[in-house]
């Protein structure tokens, strides 16, 4: 407990992450203090998962009351804006042109106030931390649920003083993450704690209960007023929302930006804030801030072109952004109008009857949705590592996570295109803390990230192979320079003739070498990005089917066509899309973590009651990758996808739903009590 703990690090410093935000951590069995309910305040290791079971309800707890403060709806009113220290995230820009004046003169204006609940991340792999301890090294492995084993390994050093030398974390392969991974849960630091104090190898595993003890998607509420005159031209957006924090830390997400950079509109007003209440601090949930923006924004949108009698897709193409009206920076690449294009082509949108409730299939009310979405694709620095071996075989390694994103296949196939190597002979070695340097896996930038460094390193190789093919006597390639060659079926041979070419066997032999190895850090190229924005963005369609008679709604078909580079790899990516659709239905029908705002705690905190989409409710899904290039991005010309297909479907859904019922749901998510 807090009165028998070891020692531990003193500064925050030392228990920031490299996904922390401003504030203090949290700092389990740091003292008696209880800032969160379900906190956890003791520890019982025992010889078996049964006996500490049965000796953790053996301790008695005695409590001085107080009142929490967990609804946001009430404490809104003491909201203010968070202070920057979080990656990624950017205050709203400063307001161009009059919002609120515009407001008063437009020809039609929409004025709506839009709700998120809490909710959970529920991965069905839950967290749980093994540390293995060396008595002879007086050392630690650790096999750690994480996103980020370079991470959990800065943060086990700095909290314990140990140095990296003696801690190396591993996690080949993680069972769902979505972000619940980033900062070091619990249970990581209580095992390290455990097997210190002991000198002895422990695990701590979590609950399904435990896991709603930390990390979730904040409550927001959202207001937005859209202006517009007679014929859909957008003269005013105002913006505004309100997010829980803990009392301790100030979590930020960008909620707001999106408005005013996904239409034209020459005035705009966005304002963030968050309110602080008494439960644990929010964490990043796959698409953090946009998927919760944009069904507010998207709705609205929606809302503005039923006032108007307008075709949804029309009122979006007539207010396009070239340009990103927030910075006034040309995008490095969009292709949203094809998206737009491709993705109602395939839906059947020409199909549809504008009116409300005036599609039917049998007993059922049939609904036509759809909305936009956007996206950052951002890039790190990462590095990677790569061995080519006189036999073929290419190994390639970086400390970076698979989260079920399908990191090892895009790794593998850009090094095996990059040097001209079936996939077979290509071995990508991921989720070790000893490996190459990698960012924590999330924000959609892995492939942009670690990809880059992958593709540098191997053309690194490329160079060596060409350097020792050059130098062989009478060789077909002695004057070539790199631009001049290309890597295909291991060889290097010149792009002007294919004939002339050097296998990679033939090239190291006569260099005296059996491999060939590099490593290399890779950085955005920030001289090229500057005065882009980066994004990904989609097009999304969906048909609902609505029994009145018991407000079900059932999603019967999805349409997502997303405009994201280069696709390095069409089934993952595809999968992607895929199950971050699903993710949209659940967020949309089903997810809600209900808080007892009287003892400040998380009621349903288990699958039974804790609701997600099942098969059951997951019908026809098509996924359309849009042709785009973009070689301002990265050297890869690639965009992440897993972020961008969750996007925008909470909104199309419940576009859909007001299509099909006339009742426009502005509270996620739409439950029957709602409809009927």
């Amino acid at each position: 407990t807090h009165e028998n703990r070891p020692r531990t690090a003193w500064f925050d410093r030392k228990w920031k992450d490299d996904d922390s935000v401003p504030g203090s951590p949290f700092r389990p069995l740091y003292d008696d203090k209880i800032v969160f309910s379900m906190q956890p305040i003791a520890l019982v290791v025992a010889e078996s998962f049964q006996l500490a079971r049965h000796a953790s309800r053996l301790l008695r707890v005695t409590y001085e009351y107080e009142t929490p403060h967990t609804d946001l709806q009430v404490e809104q009113a003491k909201a203010y804006p968070p202070p920057t220290g979080k990656g990624g995230f950017q205050p709203p820009p400063k307001p161009r042109g009059d919002a609120r004046a515009a407001l008063e003169k437009a020809d039609v204006r929409v004025d709506a106030e839009y709700h998120q609940p809490a909710e959970h991340h529920n991965p069905m792999e839950m967290f749980a931390s093994t540390v293995v301890y060396d008595a002879q090294k007086d050392a630690y492995t650790i096999y750690d649920k994480t996103q980020g084993v370079q991470n959990s390994q800065r943060y086990v050093t700095n909290v314990f003083g140990l140095s990296a030398s003696k801690v190396r974390i591993i996690n080949p392969f993680m069972g769902g993450g979505f972000g619940s991974g980033l900062r070091p849960q619990h249970q990581l630091f209580f095992a390290v704690m455990a097997a210190m104090q002991l000198k002895r190898s422990v695990r701590v595993e979590l609950t399904r209960q435990q896991m709603f003890t930390f990390g979730h998607r904040p409550e927001t509420i959202q207001r937005v007023s859209l202006g517009a005159k007679d014929d859909g031209t957008l003269t005013a957006v105002h913006h505004e929302a309100v997010a829980e924090t803990s009392t301790f830390e100030d979590y930020e997400e960008v909620v707001v930006n999106w408005s005013g950079q996904s239409y034209a509109c020459e005035n705009v007003e966005l304002a963030y804030k968050v309110a602080k209440v008494d439960l644990s601090t929010p964490l990043d949930m796959r698409a953090p801030g946009a998927v919760t923006g944009l069904f507010a924004l998207e709705s609205a949108m929606d809302e503005l072109a039923a006032k108007l009698k307008i075709d949804p897709i029309q009122l979006r193409l007539q207010n396009y952004a070239e340009t990103d009206p927030n910075t006034g920076f040309p995008f490095s690449s969009k292709e949203l109008k094809e998206a737009y294009r491709q993705g109602a082509e395939k839906f059947g949108w020409n199909q549809r009857n504008p009116e409300p409730r005036s599609m039917t299939d049998g007993k059922f009310r049939i609904g036509y949705g759809m909305a936009g979405g956007v996206w950052d694709a951002m890039q790190g620095q990462a590095s990677a590592s790569a061995t080519l071996s006189i036999d073929g075989t290419l190994n390639v390694a970086s400390a970076t996570a698979d989260i079920g994103t399908g990191t090892y296949t895009a790794m593998t196939i850009i090094a095996a295109d990059t040097l001209g190597l079936p996939l077979e002979q290509v071995h990508f070695k991921l989720g070790d803390s000893d490996l190459p340097m990698s960012p924590i896996e999330g924000g959609s930038w892995t492939v942009s990230s670690v990809g880059s460094a992958v593709k540098l390193v191997c053309d690194e190789i490329g160079k060596q192979l060409l350097k020792h093919a050059a130098a062989m006597p009478r060789s077909p390639l002695a004057d070539a320079k790199i631009r001049d060659v290309e890597f295909a079926d291991g060889t290097v041979r010149l792009k002007a003739d294919p004939t002339k070419a050097v296998s990679y066997a033939d090239a190291m032999r006569a260099g005296g070498v059996t491999e060939l190895t590099d490593s290399r850090r890779s950085l955005p190229n920030y001289l090229k990005q500057k005065g882009h924005t980066i994004s990904t963005h989609s097009a999304v369609f969906v048909e609902v089917k609505v029994d009145e008679d018991v407000g079900s709604v059932m999603v019967s078909r999805v349409v997502s066509a997303i405009a994201a580079g280069r696709i390095i790899s069409g089934k993952t990516a595809r999968s992607q899309i895929m199950g971050a659709v699903v993710w949209g239905i659940s967020m949309a029908l089903h997810e809600e973590t209900l808080n007892d705002t009287t003892i400040g705690r998380f009621m349903n905190h288990d699958f039974a009651e804790y609701h997600i989409a099942v098969n059951g409710d997951v019908h026809d899904i098509d996924v359309i990758f849009v042709d785009e290039h973009d070689d301002i991005v990265n050297p890869l010309g690639a965009k992440g996808v897993g972020e961008i297909g969750i996007v925008g479907v909470a909104a199309a859904i419940a576009n859909a739903v007001y299509h099909a019922t006339g009742k426009r749901i502005r509270s996620l998510p739409i439950t029957p009590d709602k409809l009927l």
